[in-house]
């Protein structure tokens, strides 16, 4: 995926390579999957339970597609790059009227399934992986499950527990809000081109009570402010929050901020509510 995406228009033509295939394009970090038992696993990952309706993002030549389509769900897919739209097209006609030609970054696709759940699946460009996720976290009341391959550091930090060096800002609000499950490692050779490093491949389930008992938008500032500093102690990389003398006494502030668990991000972030509260 790339900036400057647009609104799909019916394609004319062939893909235009000679063997019908199409070109990876570094600029949208394209690397094609090749290995068909890898595609079938990320398939199979997701339970299709409690919806009907699947996204998969970036489907290239449609190797994670034929497999998806399978399933009994009402597929669509996002692709910017225009040559592969026309290969979808004219390899996969269940996919009429599915296929949305679309930066799934700037997309809205509220419309898309009218306000219904769905899944979100996909070899997801490593180049944007990450703002993939933050998309997901801003869309969780829709979105009940999300499977897919990224970079393997990518995929080894949004599943790292507390305590673990890789453990951050990505790792504590995904799991405040889904369960993270790393689910396999994919080598650099089953791709075309290979990529430079190996895959990752994650499921997130949303958790059944997915509301936070604090104020979300705190959470989000107090997890960031937290990591912005990681090596210090709360009490140092809090300091912009302003918190009075014996607030910043609690044992909690004593602690960098991967020694937290998602749950005592939450509790600090109450604490700093309530002061917020008890001071207006």
């Amino acid at each position: 995926m790339s900036k400057g995406s647009k609104k799909y228009t019916p394609y004319k033509g062939k893909a235009t390579t000679g063997d019908g295939s199409v070109r990876a394009k570094k600029y949208l970090g394209q690397h094609f999957l090749t290995d068909e038992n890898v595609a079938q696993k990320i398939a199979d990952s997701i339970s299709y339970s409690g919806y009907k309706n699947v996204l998969e993002i970036g489907p290239g030549m449609g190797v994670l597609t034929k497999y998806l389509i399978k399933k009994d769900t009402n597929l669509h897919v996002i692709e910017i790059d225009p040559e592969s739209v026309i290969y979808l097209h004219e390899n996969f006609p269940e996919l009429h009227g599915k296929v949305h030609q679309q930066d799934f970054l700037k997309y809205d696709f509220k419309g898309v399934f009218n306000g219904e759940p769905f899944a979100i699946i996909g070899n997801f460009p490593y180049n944007i992986s990450t703002q993939i996720v933050f998309k997901t976290l801003e869309n969780r009341t829709e979105i009940p499950e999300f499977s897919g391959m990224f970079q393997k550091e990518v995929a080894q930090r949004i599943a790292a527990p507390h305590g673990n060096k890789t453990y951050g800002i990505l790792s504590v609000l995904t799991q405040a809000f889904y369960e993270v499950s790393y689910l396999f490692t994919v080598p650099t050779e089953v791709f075309n081109p290979p990529p430079k490093v190996e895959g990752g491949v994650i499921r997130l389930k949303r958790k059944q009570d997915f509301t936070l008992p604090c104020d979300e938008a705190l959470f989000f500032r107090v997890v960031k402010a937290a990591f912005m500093h990681r090596r210090k102690t709360l009490r140092n990389s809090l300091k912009s929050f302003q918190l009075p003398d014996d607030l910043k006494e609690d044992p909690i502030f004593d602690q960098r901020p991967e020694q937290l668990s998602t749950e005592q991000f939450i509790d600090l972030t109450l604490k700093i509510q309530q002061h917020a509260i008890s001071t207006k």
